[in-house]
């Protein structure tokens, strides 16, 4: 398919001509012999009305053109097109790397062993659709949709856009190609407001002809945008992702089957090598050299070894877990890494020059593959497999530092910041957060419209994060601006609108309105169970809020029927230990002790507890909520000294989090007084 070009060139010829006819036409008339001045009168006229309405229809397809002319250079800059500016077909794709296949160490690509996935993967391919290879770093994703496409659609145009920016001219390409593959390699990238969206795709496998969308994604991306507690700001891209047609996992480690075609392999070098020493890793992760960068990277921490080059590594690193994407910049990594050098030790491991650090981060380890990758003036990025392994291992001693959240959004976009701000509120960071949506919210108002999903989704951020660090008053105004917008524009029962109504009544509760608060929780969960149903995670999360509501209320049996209801639900279908799944034990353990269930109580309070502390960390709000809360059951269980001991790290630790004026801190120090005065009278 020819990616067409249109110049002004060709309009200003267009020019001449038409001006040359106009004086050639009655000039050739008259040396024919036509003197009647009647048709030289009229030709004259003709060629007049003709330079009259010349302007403005040049003009007209000038803009059309020029509009075209952007397309395709969009298209050229930002796809794989051949010398001619031709999209290729499949077949003529004569290297993987060029669609993102790790490179094995070497200028050449290993044999294909074949997957378990690979005939549901081509039977899948031939039907066409949106099919989705989901796996870790270096599973062989990538790989094994190349060999699928390769093999089942090899005469089909394939149109590969580079980022986000060139996605949108692709797809206007990819309409008018009656045979396409749209491939996506990392997903992630192309996620988004300016992204994928759920009417692009439609669009481009509506029409006429075999087309599929191909994509790739890591699993923690997929998790991190699939989640449902996420909050609203991934909205477009899990309405995208219900599109796929068909998820398709691709396992790191080699099944017993295909560990024996790839001994069948072992004439090729890299195969046998692979098999030989991947040991626990798999085929893939050891041809892309992910445990050899790994080590390397840790190795590099030693003693006189390469520690401030192991710290930039970090700080690219806990910059993308952070929600920053490639290319990051350099400056960036460099101020962030001296704290990763400081807490590892700072002078004391003998770093290398900042030179010598980039040196050896961006040198190749077997021929091709590196630590980094980048210049100074294009920005770098990290291996992808060093982020994934960081961030299945993560415990709360390894979360992204504050420091490094707040120094990220310096350099991020408006999506950037509300990832960052999601991030810092996870890891209970509310001021970071706050401060993430806030240049979220900044960035939309210099760029978009103040009723855009975009700025609406960072004003819901902020309004969140003023929630959580106890300005509950400024959080309800957002929030109702937010709600009234929404409704204006998506309309009442819209996800998003849903969304704010039911942050709004959270809002409410925590202010003291409870009946109001009552009222919009019921509308919101009678509108998510009529269209979404009563065990979808939205409404449960409501359904939950609510019975905290109902048991402030004093309406303690309701509450606990709704709470045991919700967290049977959410242990079956999400893990015990899932967040959600232990906020809803928490609100249950409540309960329990407004009923003097206190042994119960104490018992769920424990078990949350445990789980918080070894999950989120011993300074997590949430964890600190659940120590609090459970001090209120000792002293009712007549263990007044274990709920002073209790309360008073708890003050200690919230002053330090949230600070001395949070909500939170002045109810937990009065609760303090008031058991060291019960101790002291008990004392006589």
């Amino acid at each position: 398919m020819r990616v067409q070009r249109w110049g002004r060139r060709g309009w200003t010829w267009f020019a001449l001509l038409t001006l040359t006819a106009m004086i050639a036409v009655p000039a050739g008339l008259s040396a024919a012999g036509i003197k009647d001045k009647w048709w030289t009168g009229l030709i004259a006229g003709a060629a007049i009305v003709l330079a009259v309405l010349a302007k403005p229809l040049t003009d007209r397809l000038q803009r059309l053109t020029t509009r075209h002319e952007d397309t395709d250079l969009a298209v050229l800059n930002g796809c794989l097109v051949t010398a001619r500016g031709d999209f290729p077909t499949v077949r003529r794709i004569r290297d993987p790397r060029q669609l993102g296949v790790h490179p094995a160490g070497s200028d050449s690509l290993p044999t294909y062993v074949p997957r378990d996935v690979d005939d549901k993967l081509r039977s899948r391919i031939a039907r066409g659709g949106f099919v989705l290879l989901v796996g870790d770093s270096t599973a062989g994703k990538t790989r094994a949709a190349y060999e699928a496409i390769a093999a089942t659609v090899p005469d089909h145009v394939i149109i590969a856009p580079k980022d986000c920016a060139a996605l949108w001219a692709s797809v206007d390409r990819g309409v008018q190609a009656s045979n396409c593959v749209v491939w996506l390699n990392d997903l992630e990238h192309y996620l988004g407001s300016d992204g994928v969206s759920r009417e692009m795709l439609a669009r481009l496998l509506s029409g006429k002809g075999h087309r599929i969308v191909v994509a790739t994604i890591r699993a923690v991306e997929l998790a991190r945008f699939s989640a449902e507690s996420s909050g609203d700001g991934l909205h477009i891209a899990r309405a995208a992702l219900e599109l796929v047609d068909e998820e398709i996992r691709v396992e790191r480690r080699l099944s017993n089957a295909e560990q024996s075609r790839a001994e069948e392999r072992k004439w090729d070098p890299h195969i046998a090598d692979a098999l030989q020493h991947s040991g626990d890793y798999g085929l893939a992760e050891y041809l892309a050299a992910g445990p050899e960068l790994l080590r390397d990277w840790r190795n590099g921490w030693d003693v006189g070894a390469h520690p401030r080059g192991a710290a930039l590594v970090a700080a690219a690193v806990d910059v993308r877990r952070a929600g920053l994407n490639p290319p990051l910049a350099g400056r960036l990594l460099e101020e962030t890494a001296e704290e990763y050098l400081r807490k590892r030790g700072g002078d004391r491991l003998r770093p290398e020059s900042l030179e010598a650090a980039w040196e050896w981060v961006l040198r190749p380890r077997r021929a091709t593959t590196s630590l980094m990758i980048g210049t100074p003036r294009t920005g770098f990025d990290v291996f992808d497999y060093l982020v994934d392994v960081t961030q299945r291992e993560t415990t709360p001693d390894t979360f992204v530092p504050e420091s490094v959240l707040r120094a990220a959004v310096q350099y991020a976009t408006g999506q950037e910041a509300l990832a960052i701000g999601r991030t810092a509120d996870h890891q209970g960071y509310y001021g970071a957060a706050a401060d993430a949506h806030s240049a979220a919210l900044r960035w939309a108002g210099d760029h978009l419209d103040p009723a855009h999903p975009d700025t609406l989704t960072s004003r819901n951020g902020l309004a969140l994060a003023l929630h959580n660090l106890g300005r509950l008053d400024k959080a309800e105004e957002e929030h109702r601006a937010v709600l009234e917008l929404r409704i204006r524009v998506l309309g009442p029962e819209d996800r998003q609108t849903l969304t704010s109504r039911h942050n709004l009544a959270c809002a409410l509760r925590d202010l003291g309105r409870l009946d109001e608060a009552e009222q919009e929780f019921r509308t919101v969960i009678e509108i998510r169970t009529r269209v979404w149903g009563a065990e979808h995670q939205p409404t449960l999360i409501s359904r939950s809020n609510l019975a905290t509501t109902l048991r402030r209320m004093g309406r303690f049996d309701e509450a606990e029927r709704e709470h045991r209801t919700i967290l049977d639900s959410q242990t079956r279908t999400l893990g015990s230990e899932h967040p959600l799944a232990l906020i809803s034990r928490h609100n249950l353990a409540m309960v329990l002790g407004d009923m003097k269930q206190l042994l119960e109580a104490e018992r769920e309070f424990q078990t949350v507890l445990e789980i918080r502390t070894r999950v989120s960390g011993p300074e997590h709000p949430h964890t600190l909520a659940s120590r609090g809360d459970l001090a209120y059951v000792l002293l009712g269980l007549g263990r007044p000294d274990e709920a002073e001991r209790e309360l008073r790290a708890v003050v200690e630790l919230r002053t330090r989090v949230l600070g001395s004026d949070h909500p939170d801190t002045v109810r937990s120090r009065d609760s303090l007084a008031r058991v060291r005065k019960r101790i002291k009278e008990a004392e006589g």
